[in-house]
């Protein structure tokens, strides 16, 4: 090598260690999953690196605090089992709302719930996490709602003046004070019961707007 060359490679400066974000996903899977059973409060950053397996600098490296990993991991909030920008159109209104009950779902559902619960202390003084919470946990599921209600009132199902919105928010409403008041399981029987004796109803009477 000739002097040049050698002066010009002792003059470039050494990289540090390139960060690894591949195991992120587990990572924030596992914030979320001690965050439902503990809540904001009772959760530390040695717990969810003891769940996803990690060394705690590693976290740290990544997160400053225990918000931000808070915050990450409600905005990367998976959806599974339902496409929820495209809801089934199964050609009634009855038939969509069923389409919606899978088993996955049902169980992700009470997982957000659950997650919901556990940042309830935190969002009142926390604008950023109240806007991800909702756009993860809440909006997915009301926008599927929308999409089919408006259905429903161009097939002339239900009346044209209904308030969609309220309708969009009744079942999510009783499961949420099933989960988290009641303290009991959401099944299949029970929101298929919520469809045919609240939703159905209050939809067909136009939502209940005067």
């Amino acid at each position: 090598m000739t002097q040049t060359g050698l002066a010009d490679t002792e003059s470039k400066p050494k990289l540090g260690r390139r960060r690894d974000h591949s195991r992120d996903p587990e990572i924030l899977e596992a914030a979320l999953d001690v965050l439902a059973e503990t809540g904001y409060e009772g959760m530390t950053i040695d717990m969810v690196a003891t769940r996803a397996k990690a060394g705690k600098a590693t976290l740290y490296r990544r997160w400053a605090s225990k918000s931000e990993l808070v915050l990450d991991a409600v905005v990367c909030m998976k959806t599974q089992g339902l496409d929820l920008t495209s809801p089934p159109d199964t050609g009634t209104l009855r038939g969509d709302l069923v389409a919606m009950v899978k088993s996955p779902t049902l169980q992700e559902s009470q997982r957000k719930i659950k997650v919901m619960a556990g940042i309830v202390s935190m969002i009142a003084r926390d604008p950023e996490l109240a806007a991800a919470a909702h756009a993860a946990l809440i909006e997915p599921r009301v926008n599927a709602n929308r999409i089919i209600f408006r259905r429903a009132i161009e097939r002339g199902e239900i009346p044209a003046h209904s308030d969609i919105e309220m309708l969009c928010t009744i079942g999510q409403a009783m499961v949420n004070f099933r989960v988290l008041m009641l303290q009991q399981p959401v099944d299949r029987a029970f929101l298929l019961r919520t469809i045919d004796e609240v939703v159905l109803p209050a939809a067909h009477a136009g939502g209940t707007r005067s």
